[in-house]
């Protein structure tokens, strides 16, 4: 197993680099003269010896890429302050200037085949955020998966809110897309632990988005000010594939891919403590067949709870529930199958669940 260093004090601590991975850290002045054969350095920065010495060590350097708007080797996940850094509310033309907006462009640039430079810069960023995701997932975390067109002033926002605060009650980490709808109602919800008339008046004001930054920029501004946790509750997992949709402000975290696929996959493969689904259109049935699928054959570990919250619209209006259930019939999965109504029957089923482990 390598040891990551991610700071100087941590490295100064090591009587042995063999094997390590040291990222993102300024090395011209350190004289490291321990051993680092097969060390591995990512877009660290090194003087004329040190760079000497690792090579004759056989350490693999892997330099800065220059030129990019963002952190190819990241130690962390993003913070909505870090991703909307720059933004002024007061000119919500300003959104335009942000990191995850220059990111989202650069990205946009490069198209669905980038050259092999930019390719390799976008797949080690996405590995980085996959090792910060699992560095501060604890416990048996759960997602929401649900409709990003739902407005922020419509009754279905407010029953998100509520699955929210009904989840982060029960001491839930939940996860979402990280996007705009359902995606940010539901950590609204958890970090307020109810219902706020008052924030839901203020953020219906602005109840969704257009496809400029200006309209981005005034949907973000009507969002308000959320304390923080000691550890983040809420979690985001959004991809710069779809960046016409900004991440929320609701997440304490983002897990942002540039790869959707991977983004995708991941989201279903943490949520170990079961996966809620609210109405949603394609990409919500999509996410379900494939989550049915690792429940199916335990190919990430064992069967995990499927709620499907609203019972008309998964049994009538979009009939996946029926069809799931009859897939399930004699599996372990069956029984961690739930079509209901009810958020305190769902969240008795995730915490059956949970207690089990």
């Amino acid at each position: 197993m390598r040891i990551e260093i991610t700071g100087l004090d941590q490295l100064r601590e090591q009587p042995d680099l063999r094997n390590a991975v040291i990222i993102g850290l300024d090395l011209t002045r350190e004289d490291v003269r321990v051993p680092m054969d097969g060390a591995l350095l990512l877009g660290c920065t090194l003087g004329e010896s040190m760079q000497r010495r690792a090579e004759a060590a056989g350490a693999l350097i892997f330099p800065v890429i220059p030129d990019l708007p963002y952190d190819v080797y990241r130690s962390s996940l993003y913070t909505p302050a870090e991703l909307f850094e720059g933004f002024d509310a007061a000119d919500p033309k300003s959104y335009a200037d942000t990191p995850d907006a220059r990111i989202y462009r650069h990205s946009k640039q490069q198209g669905h085949h980038p050259d092999p430079l930019h390719a390799l810069a976008e797949r080690l960023h996405d590995h980085s955020i996959t090792e910060a995701l699992d560095d501060v997932l604890t416990g048996s975390p759960v997602a929401v998966m649900g409709g990003h067109a739902l407005a922020r002033d419509t009754n279905g926002y407010r029953d998100a809110v509520e699955l929210g605060a009904a989840l982060g009650r029960a001491g839930f980490t939940v996860l979402t897309g990280g996007g705009p709808g359902a995606m940010e109602a539901v950590p609204l919800g958890v970090r307020l632990g109810d219902v706020d008339a008052e924030v839901l008046r203020d953020v219906a004001k602005v109840p969704s988005f257009g496809a400029d930054d200006e309209s981005i920029g005034r949907w973000l501004a009507a969002f308000p000010e959320l304390p923080g946790s000691g550890t983040p509750r809420t979690i985001g997992i959004p991809t710069w594939f779809y960046g016409h949709e900004p991440p929320n402000p609701a997440c304490e975290l983002h897990a942002k891919y540039f790869a959707n696929s991977v983004r995708e996959e991941g989201l279903l493969t943490v949520a170990t403590g079961g996966i809620v689904y609210t109405p949603g259109k394609a990409g919500t049935v999509q996410e379900v067949f494939q989550d049915f699928t690792q429940n199916y054959y335990g190919s990430v570990g064992p069967a995990a709870p499927m709620v499907f919250l609203g019972r008309a619209f998964w049994t009538d209006e979009v009939p996946a529930a029926p069809l799931v259930q009859k897939l399930a019939a004699g599996r372990e999965a069956e029984q961690w199958i739930l079509v209901t109504d009810d958020v305190d029957e769902a969240i008795e089923l995730l915490v059956k669940y949970q207690g089990q482990g």
